[in-house]
């Protein structure tokens, strides 16, 4: 089936009511990956006993999460509200961290209202024993439009650490050449040039990162349905960076299922976490599909194309609400 995309799940309790019933969880359920490197759970991050029965005694050396943003995805929280919801699952976070490990969270910055929840949220974060290290911004190549803004195309990831942990610095550069010629610096009497003094002849990623593409539909890794997917190249990047082969990462809010197929691509074991059994089902779809055919997504179709097209209801719902085409 070509061009059969899906609509924003979240924004529709309908479509969310059908697509729930083909999924293999239910709240308070986890899925064990029958080749034993992950697990995927149906729960509340904020919930630490629920985590911690899950986990067992396992330690992460690092934790990646997106949570929702507040601002355009989800339910709207207070701002002091949001904050103290995100207090929770850190102090979570910290306690089954290993002693030297590290900690990513991607978090949006509303420009139309005071960039909450972000200065809210940092300051929060300077109150835990987590120690800041980056704020890394992700340029987007679409962004969004406005004749009356600067247009927003940024995505914030903030870096913390728990202890001294692995920073694998032949990881961070990216694949963009270096080009620039002219900063020159003594070194043993002799003159010498920026790219004779660096490790690579290609560009350092830094904290702000350029080289990334935001996922879209075009984009071969497109889980239609998810509106926040994070993309491949950056769980790569910050997986690769702060751990190493057989490590074991965790995220709280699944979504899309992008950090447990980047560990598994990177030889990592993973844990992750979503309160809404859809996301669960997708993230457990999505690892099943790339091991089969490599593939790290739908593009064109989506997770649950197989169901529908045998669900007339679901069909006729589609084809009305969305003008969803079923002619092949």
């Amino acid at each position: 089936m070509k061009n059969f995309p899906l609509p924003r799940i979240d924004q529709d309790p309908i479509l969310k009511k059908y697509l729930t019933q083909y999924c293999r969880l239910k709240f308070g359920d986890s899925w064990q990956d029958p080749e034993g490197k992950h697990k995927i759970a149906c729960l509340d991050s904020s919930d630490f006993n629920s985590i911690k029965n899950l986990i067992g005694s396992q330690k992460f050396q690092l934790a990646v999460h997106d949570p929702p943003y507040n601002m355009i995805a989800f339910d709207e929280m207070d701002s002091s509200e949001f904050v103290n919801w995100c207090k929770i699952w850190i102090e979570s976070s910290y306690k089954i961290l290993d002693e030297n490990s590290s900690l990513y969270i991607w978090l949006g910055a509303d420009q139309k209202n005071h960039f909450e929840p972000f200065p809210e949220f940092i300051l929060m974060m300077k109150e835990t024993e987590f120690k800041s290290r980056s704020f890394i911004t992700m340029r987007n190549q679409r962004g969004y439009g406005t004749q009356k803004n600067w247009m927003a195309v940024r995505q914030e990831l903030l870096y913390y650490t728990k202890g001294t942990p692995k920073f694998n610095i032949e990881k961070v550069y990216t694949d963009i050449p270096k080009s620039v010629k002219g900063y020159y610096k003594e070194v043993n009497g002799n003159l010498t040039e920026n790219i004779e003094r660096s490790k690579s002849d290609k560009i350092r990623a830094g904290n702000v990162w350029i080289d990334i593409q935001q996922v879209f539909h075009l984009r071969e890794e497109n889980v239609n349905g998810c509106f926040v997917q994070k993309p491949m190249k950056a769980l790569e990047r910050i997986i690769e960076v702060s751990s190493n082969e057989n490590d074991w990462v965790i995220d709280f809010f699944a979504h899309s299922g992008t950090t447990t197929l980047a560990a598994e691509k990177l030889k990592r074991n993973s844990i992750s976490v979503d309160i809404e059994p859809i996301y669960c089902e997708i993230s457990i779809r999505r690892l099943e599909r790339y091991r089969k055919t490599g593939k790290f997504g739908w593009q064109n179709s989506n997770p649950f194309e197989e169901e529908i097209l045998e669900n007339k209801e679901l069909k006729k719902y589609l084809k009305s609400e969305y003008k969803i085409s079923f002619d092949v």
